[in-house]
């Protein structure tokens, strides 16, 4: 004797060998025995083989006329047999009955399984939206089928022309377009990225890496609402200096400038002047909602995306010609040892003189011209007594490091300035340390560390930044953070310091210029007007948002540094460079900053200099891959002050503190301790 039983949702058949109560001992064709309960078995038959029956069993399942089937089933629970005897017009034989109940089990939208061989009609409304959706699903079959046959010949489809962005960066994955676009790139064996590329859905690496960063950080776009501009009071007074400020030609956003004044008694009043949003901005105004969501300005070569609408820029940056609002820091110094004397802080008009340049004085202001008084350039007697004030407060924060065991700052390393017209790169290597860079460099942190002091002093809450023993521990590797009380920094030498000198282009640097301007206009009163009070939620987020959104930008940065690195390559038809190792197998070009990964490079000594054989570059994946052709010699020229890495942070942290805020471009260290651009000059 023979049974057709279900196992497991399977329909199998044996021959019996034995039964043993309510079950049986089945032999299967493959010989394996096996246990079948009598009330799984559906069929029992002796003149076939159970294979054969099996075999013609499926052939007639494939031949049943499902609506035909449905429509002879009724709407009352049935059993199979029951039903045979109806749509055969016979009590069904094994091999039929078999192929009935295979058939039936298939179509489980025209009949639903109430037990072991028995069924009921699905209800006919039922049956037809279930049948109307395997339609719909044909008919996307043979879209999305349309979709891979032009995504392959290099088309982009009408249907995916709009939402490029969404299918590479948050795609719904279950759309055919979707669908469609991933078949596509696994049948050419590439990627969806490099498949819109080819196809024309976007128009270069460089749009990829900007539309990434713009869909995730910028959803609505990177333009501005319309604003009303907000005005200064107009009762400020104006102060008698002639003020100049010193940055890189492609600032917008001047946000610092400075003024000498000889006193009388032979005292040097220094004055820095930061331009004063703060005093027409409002916490929760609807321009302070908009950089409060921005964060910051966001820095690429070539481009940036300002924190601020261009006509609020236009109406607080220190402009040439202009009386411009401005806080400013009053330092009275005795020019003997250049010890500060006092400090006054009031918010005013400044008259900017003049708008200097790096392009146009790096190569006439250095420390041998400045030391030889040779070369005429704007505000030469300023640019004097500023540069040995600033040797001093480097000598004094340098003192400070010491006593925290700290190296002194490396003078060596080598910054980059990235410019972009037209798609083309130039990358300009500065060293770093250049009199017109210590001079704005020591200032701002003159500024930040006594602007701190001043809030601490006043008992207002401010936006510091640490690094020290409260940052991570003796023994751990100190990093920086962001607090709202003042607090060491270890690399800086400084007792606090509050980001406070770049109003236009950092929202914690708006935050403090309000907090600042309360302790100069309300003294011991501050703390009652101060917009932000000690322990307010709303400035623990905005340290929060602010970490976040500055770390995410920073990494675009680096990553459309890197881009334009390697666009430089093409574009200058390297083919072979010189490099310096930074540690193991991280090596760093001379002329530009482009680091690389050399998988199995033999031992080299740190700092020395290489030579490599470019074999290719990536775009996209921003990836590059070179050979060693030789060791050449240890190049001091080229190193990067590779003694520091060790410390972490603190090695570069005087000019890296200040290099976002002032557009001074400086190298950073990642988290593996290599070492990339920080800014791209584009400030």
């Amino acid at each position: 004797m023979n049974v057709f039983f279900e196992e497991s949702g399977d329909f199998k058949v044996g021959t019996i060998l034995s039964q043993a109560g309510e079950a049986y001992q089945v032999e299967l064709a493959s010989g394996k025995r096996s246990k079948v309960k009598s009330k799984d078995v559906l069929i029992q038959f002796d003149k076939s083989e159970p294979e054969a029956l099996l075999a013609a069993a499926k052939g007639i399942a494939a031949e049943v006329d499902l609506d035909f089937l449905w429509e002879v089933a009724g709407q009352e629970e049935f059993g199979f047999a029951e039903l045979g005897a109806e749509y055969f017009g016979h009590a069904p034989l094994p091999h039929e009955a078999a192929g009935l109940v295979l058939a039936l089990h298939a179509a489980p939208i025209y009949f639903h399984k109430k037990g072991r061989g028995r069924y009921k009609a699905a209800p006919e409304q039922t049956l037809k939206a279930a049948l109307a959706g395997i339609e719909k699903k044909k008919q996307q079959a043979i879209i999305q089928a349309g979709y891979v046959d032009e995504l392959k010949a290099g088309k982009l489809p009408a249907s995916m022309q709009a939402i490029v962005q969404q299918l590479l960066f948050k795609p719904d994955k279950n759309t055919i377009e979707y669908k469609a676009l991933e078949a596509a790139a696994s049948e050419l064996q590439t990627t969806a990225q490099r498949l819109m590329l080819s196809t024309g859905g976007l128009a270069s690496p460089k749009e990829l890496h900007m539309s990434r960063f713009l869909f995730e950080h910028f959803p609505r776009g990177a333009g501005f609402p319309q604003v009303e501009v907000p005005k200064a009071p107009e009762d400020l007074p104006l102060a008698d200096v002639a003020a100049f400020s010193i940055d890189d030609v492609t600032t917008t956003e001047i946000d610092d400038a400075f003024s000498v004044v000889k006193l009388d008694d032979g005292l040097v009043r220094v004055g820095i002047h930061i331009a004063a949003p703060g005093l027409g901005i409002r916490p929760d105004d609807a321009i302070d909602k908009i950089a409060r969501a921005r964060m910051s300005t966001v820095y690429m070569p070539g481009d940036k995306i300002t924190m601020l609408p261009d006509e609020v820029v236009n109406a607080f940056t220190l402009a040439e010609g202009n009386d411009c609002p401005a806080l400013s820091l009053y330092a009275v110094l005795n020019p003997q040892d250049w010890t500060v004397v006092s400090t006054t802080t009031r918010a005013e008009r400044v008259p900017i003189k003049s708008n200097l340049r790096h392009n146009d004085l790096d190569a006439l202001v250095n420390e041998e011209t400045l030391a030889s008084g040779e070369g005429e350039y704007p505000h030469k007697e300023e640019l004097g007594l500023l540069w040995q004030w600033a040797l001093q407060l480097e000598a004094g924060r340098m003192q400070k490091r010491e006593a925290f065991g700290l190296k002194p700052e490396q003078a060596n390393r080598v910054d980059f300035n990235f410019y972009v017209e037209d798609d083309v790169v130039t990358i300009v290597r500065r060293k770093r340390g250049a009199p017109l860079d210590k001079i704005v460099a020591e200032l701002m942190i003159f500024a930040n560390s006594t602007w701190g002091k001043l809030l601490h002093d006043s008992g207002v809450p401010g936006i510091y930044r640490s690094q020290g023993p409260g940052a991570g521990g003796w023994n751990a590797k100190i990093q920086v953070r962001m607090v709202t009380h003042a607090a060491l920094h270890q690399g800086l030498g400084v007792d606090q310091y509050a980001w406070s000198t770049s109003p236009l282009r950092r929202y914690t640097d708006l935050v403090n210029q309000w907090q600042i301007l309360a302790c100069a206009s309300h003294g011991v009163t501050a703390p009652l007007v101060a917009p932000f009070k000690h322990r307010d939620a709303t400035l623990f987020s905005i340290v929060s948002a602010f970490d976040a959104a500055y770390a995410a930008y920073n990494d675009f940065q680096q990553n459309m540094e890197r881009y334009w690195c390697l666009r430089w390559l093409g574009q200058e038809n390297a083919k072979q460079v010189d490099a310096v190792v930074l540690k193991d197998e991280v090596v760093r070009l001379v002329e530009i900053p482009l680091v690389a990964r050399l998988a199995g490079m033999p031992q080299v000594a740190r700092g020395a200099q290489v030579k490599l054989d470019i074999v290719r570059w990536d775009e996209v994946d921003l990836s590059l891959e070179a050979r060693l052709l030789e060791v050449a010699a240890v190049a001091p020229d080229a190193s990067i002050g590779l003694e520091e890495e060790e410390e972490g942070d603190t090695g570069e942290a005087a000019l890296a503190e200040v290099v976002e805020a002032e557009g001074v471009v400086a190298a950073v260290t990642t988290e593996e301790g290599v070492e990339v651009p920080a800014n791209a000059g584009t400030a």
